[in-house]
């Protein structure tokens, strides 16, 4: 990614902040140390926490909502860039440190701080924030029901019952259209409600058995495979 900071902001956000529908004619790369955030584009929902920042270029049209409190930065960029679209971006202690270190205004190393840290954002996988949406019938009836209620257990062979069709087709179908297989999905559709429950404040353990887990030990395993992060971390 090639490209030059405008500038760095930092921002101590209140949980229920937001901001309308708008538009930058830079790009922005928005990262929160300890809130939780939500960038509402037209196609998707991107839920943001604090392992991760969102990548927003230049004129696409989007609102943001804080669901948890707490301190914010903001990169704005100019320039030619690898990423079209809004993308979600690993932050490591590194590039962490990077995006703080430029909101002090670093005369003196600003501009090798810009060039390393364009150079090391990394993409990664919008299903961390984000739920593919499929269009077949049978699956988008299958998805919106367990993002309603996440901790719906039933397994494939009662959906396939319930919409009456194959598990083989099911199967199929959903690694076809979303790119994942249905427990995978389902781990990600409840790994992003526990996401706002922690940051509504709601425990662990609580927020465990809210999305379908009866055993805090396995919510943990489900939540670091999609986050790398503990939940207690959210929390």
């Amino acid at each position: 990614m090639s490209g030059s900071v405008l500038a760095a902001l930092r921002t101590e956000f209140d949980r229920g902040f937001s901001v309308d529908l708008h538009v930058h004619d830079f790009h922005l790369l928005s990262w929160s140390r300890y809130a939780t955030v939500t960038h509402h584009t037209a196609e998707r929902d991107w839920l943001v926490p604090p392992t991760h920042a969102l990548w927003m270029p230049a004129g696409v049209p989007h609102s943001v909502t804080v669901v948890r409190g707490g301190l914010g930065y903001a990169v704005a960029m100019t320039g030619a860039t690898r990423l079209p679209e809004p993308t979600g971006i690993l932050v490591t202690p590194l590039v962490g440190e990077l995006i703080v270190h430029l909101n002090g205004d670093p005369e003196r190393t600003r501009a090798t701080a810009e060039e390393l840290l364009t150079e090391l954002l990394e993409p990664v996988s919008s299903t961390v924030f984000t739920l593919p949406a499929p269009s077949d019938p049978r699956l988008r009836e299958i998805t919106r029901a367990l993002v309603a209620d996440p901790a719906d257990g039933r397994d494939l062979a009662a959906w396939a019952d319930h919409t009456a069709t194959s598990v083989r087709t099911l199967t199929r179908t959903f690694q076809t259209e979303t790119g994942m297989t249905f427990a995978q999905w389902r781990r990600h559709a409840r790994v992003r409600a526990a996401l706002t429950l922690l940051a509504n404040g709601t425990s662990v353990g609580a927020t465990a058995r809210a999305v379908g887990y009866r055993k805090p030990s396995a919510f943990a395993e489900a939540f670091r495979q999609v986050t790398g992060r503990s939940p207690s971390e959210f929390g």
